[in-house]
């Protein structure tokens, strides 16, 4: 089981990215501590991680009006972690592309 689901690229968090230079977010799995969000970002991209934050986003319910009438649904709650590196570190999440 991988701790690290996707990157977190959004425009709020490319502000704070932006801002604090060494912040960076990534959706990970529920069950995953602090520590293991250490060694996962460590290993995967090669920095030094200084400390790493959490939340978990609460899932919320979502309707869209369609011709057949309203379709309710929701969409599930996730796990956010918000890493900071250590000074002079860098991820580059758009190496790849």
């Amino acid at each position: 089981m991988s701790v690290i689901v996707k990157p977190l690229v959004t425009e709020k968090m490319n502000q704070i990215t932006e801002k604090f230079g060494n912040k960076y977010g990534f959706i990970v799995e529920k069950k995953a501590d602090k520590a293991q969000i250490k060694k996962a970002v460590e290993e995967l991209y090669g920095v030094k991680v200084v400390s790493v934050n959490t939340m978990i986003a609460p899932a919320k319910k979502r309707s869209r009006y369609t011709k057949a009438g309203i379709i309710n649904g929701r969409v599930p709650s996730y796990k956010k972690a918000i890493v900071t590196l250590a000074e002079g570190e860098t991820i580059d999440f758009y190496s790849n592309i």
